[in-house]
């Protein structure tokens, strides 16, 4: 049987109006907002300039995978991400539902996953303004269903985004989502914004309903890269306290940052026993890489030695048993499937990102050093796994 992959990690450039077509009236002003600036769109979140994607209209656009190198950390001698940057006119397919099924097919690909492009740096941008925040998402997410679809001929499968910043707010959403056939959810790695400059962890009881609701369902969430907040961190380090997709490369920021916020969001889930109270709750790190595991898993095993009794099983039991992963091509897959096994490696590509591949299917080419069954279950099995049943 010909093999079918599904790729967990896929994106498409939103429109202009995709957060405000259903926003509601009372506020627009409160927020995104599309502005001209001269030549140039600029995007207005909160009344404040938002840089998280320098050009909102995405056209033009960067080529998939033209950046691979630099993001494995293998750039060519003399060469930085300047030189390696190539940009081309938006492709119909990156906003088209029926032209981006087509190109799937092309791809050799069953299924895709779609994320956000904008998307992943809104919710930090309206941390301080919880009632817009709950109220753009949700209207997103009716953008989303209008473009793309939950699960467009039962292969395209656009992932809603989930803020927890009003817990009953977000207990309603999920509930219309799920009656409208959502078969997983997004929810940023990070602290829960609780207004006024403070957070919540993700373990939060009041964070309950939510993850019952999605166990009980049996939908999965995923946990995508973008802006978790992190750069504060590096802020107070005096590295850049912005985070800018593609703006000038901070060193410093980068170390400091790294992949903390997937770490801290998946050990939040595991000390405050998320996964003891939802025995059946999935969760997908997305676009985070693989190498924060190793470190999260020992620290997270050493915390169990001096504190047994926040523990009832050994950490590596829990996350092995809930947590599916998107490595990055660089990382070691084989010392990543001795951690947490096989069966929760996830094949994901970003495309048409340029820090992705060129063609999804590149990824196999990562594969060596497993047999042709353990290569079926990261290219297909263990999405079908994760989201349930396999595409449709």
């Amino acid at each position: 049987m010909t093999l079918r992959p599904i790729d967990a990690d896929n994106h498409y450039y939103e429109p202009l109006d995709a957060f405000t077509r259903h926003l509601p009236k009372e506020f627009k002003r409160r927020g995104v907002r599309a502005v001209q600036s001269g030549k140039r769109v600029e995007l207005l979140i909160g009344d404040r300039v938002n840089r998280f994607v320098p050009n909102p209209t995405f056209d033009p656009i960067i080529v998939p995978g033209c950046l691979d190198l630099f993001f494995r950390g293998q750039t060519p001698e003399g060469a930085d991400r300047s030189k390696l940057m190539q940009v081309e006119p938006l492709r119909v397919e990156y906003r088209d539902r029926d032209a981006r099924l087509g190109v799937a097919e092309e791809q050799g690909l069953d299924a895709v996953l779609l994320f956000p492009t904008l998307g992943c740096g809104v919710e930090e941008a309206l941390r301080d303004d919880v009632p817009a925040t709950m109220a753009s998402l949700s209207a997103f997410n009716r953008w989303l269903e209008d473009d793309w679809g939950f699960a467009y001929r039962g292969r395209l499968i656009g992932v809603p985004m989930l803020s927890l910043a009003d817990p009953d707010a977000a207990l309603a959403e999920v509930g219309s989502l799920l009656d409208r056939g959502a078969r997983i959810v997004h929810v940023r790695p990070a602290p829960v914004p609780a207004g006024r400059g403070g957070g919540r962890s993700l373990g939060d009881p009041r964070h309950d309903p939510v993850w019952a609701r999605l166990a009980e369902a049996g939908v999965p969430v995923a946990f995508h890269l973008g802006d978790s907040g992190y750069n504060a961190f590096a802020a107070a380090w005096g590295a850049a306290g912005i985070f800018e997709a593609f703006g000038s490369v901070d060193v410093l920021s980068r170390l400091v940052v790294s992949d903390r916020a997937i770490h801290d969001t998946v050990g939040s889930l595991v000390i405050d026993g998320v996964f003891r109270r939802h025995p059946k709750l999935k969760v997908a790190s997305i676009e985070n890489g693989s190498d924060w595991l190793h470190w999260l898993v020992k620290r997270l095993r050493k915390l169990a030695n001096q504190t047994p009794s926040a523990f009832r099983e050994d950490p590596l039991d829990t996350v092995r048993r809930h947590v599916w992963v998107t490595p990055y091509l660089e990382d070691d897959l084989r010392a990543l499937a001795d951690l947490v096994g096989v069966e929760r490696i996830l094949f994901g590509s970003d495309w048409p990102h340029g820090e992705g591949v060129a063609r999804p299917l590149d990824f196999a080419k990562e594969l060596s050093a497993f047999g042709a069954a353990d290569v079926r279950r990261i290219l297909r099995d263990n999405a079908v796994e994760l989201l349930g049943s396999a595409p449709r």
